[in-house]
């Protein structure tokens, strides 16, 4: 194991190929990957969250993953929950003498692991909720966009997440932050990326083809399962625009267009994240997505190494 790096992670916008090549490198270096993605850790969420389970076979030999399929969906796991999670298994893997691989595109998941945020589990506020229930959209938006304390803004896609994020900030505020047990983390940081022409190319293939593998019926089961259409679209994107299909609120067409647009939006929100975390000291070497594989691997073991 590479004596200055005890972590690689790779991220990137959705759709980069990131699964493929954290396996791959995993299996080269054997190592273990950590998924930072927000969402593969619901179970029964996989063709909508891009699980991609297969990705993690390589020439025959299964690659170990963690943090997926972890929590039942309708549940609202997060990022204090995710940072207690990846605490224990990064610790696990470490003490086998492996190198942890984290995999994702969920840059404050990403960063609560790099910055070692202190992060309170934040409790519901009945109250807050009721206040806020009664403001409008752009109310919630202003009240997000002039909070200081706020790690996440970039993805608040409904009015439950944004109420959400407020609790969260208010509580932040009110109370100080106890220390937590966090590891010293080194990690070598790796991106994924393609032009933008070529991304939103890959991104619209991407969502014709998990349509085509059944992400419609993916929802419906979770429908039937009794979990509430509220709660489902909580979880933003596909998970969003199929319910409101599913209810009748939305035609196919309206449905493909919205998500596809939905979907190229937040592939930019993810650049813009992933440029912050550079500006604000992060390095991050960037990959170009159409390299071989062979060459990716050849680079990052390069780094690695070095």
């Amino acid at each position: 194991m590479s004596q200055k790096y005890n972590l690689i992670t790779v991220l990137g916008p959705t759709a980069g190929g990131k699964t493929s090549f954290a396996a791959h490198l995993a299996h080269v270096l054997n190592g273990e990957i950590i998924s930072a993605d927000s969402r593969q850790v619901y179970r029964g969420m996989d063709i909508g969250t891009g699980k991609d389970i297969a990705d993690y076979i390589v020439n025959g030999k299964p690659v170990p993953f963690h943090l997926i399929d972890i929590v039942d969906a309708g549940y609202k796991y997060n990022v204090y929950e995710y940072q207690r999670d990846f605490i224990q298994v990064f610790n696990a893997i470490s003490s086998q003498n492996k190198i942890p691989v984290l995999c994702g595109g969920s840059g404050l998941y990403i960063e609560a692991v790099l910055k070692g945020y202190k992060l309170i589990n934040v409790p519901i506020n009945e109250v807050l909720r009721q206040e806020l229930s009664e403001k409008s959209e752009n109310e919630l938006i202003h009240i997000l966009e002039s909070a200081k304390t706020l790690h996440n803004k970039s993805d608040l896609d409904t009015r439950k997440r944004m109420i959400r994020a407020i609790e969260i900030g208010k509580y932040y505020t009110e109370n100080p932050q106890p220390e937590n047990d966090f590891p010293q983390i080194n990690s070598l940081v790796i991106g994924l990326k393609y032009d933008r022409q070529s991304q939103r190319k890959r991104i619209t293939q991407r969502l014709k083809q998990r349509l085509d593998e059944g992400m419609i019926d993916e929802v419906k089961l979770l429908l039937l399962k009794g979990i509430t259409a509220e709660d489902i679209i909580y979880y933003g994107l596909e998970y969003k625009y199929l319910t409101q299909y599913i209810l009748g609120e939305l035609s196919y067409s309206d449905m493909f267009t919205k998500l596809e647009t939905a979907i190229h939006q937040f592939a930019k929100r993810q650049m813009t994240w992933f440029r912050k975390m550079e500006r604000s000291g992060i390095q991050i070497y960037w990959l170009d997505g159409y390299a071989s594989m062979q060459e990716k691997l050849e680079r990052a073991i390069k780094l690695y190494e070095n």
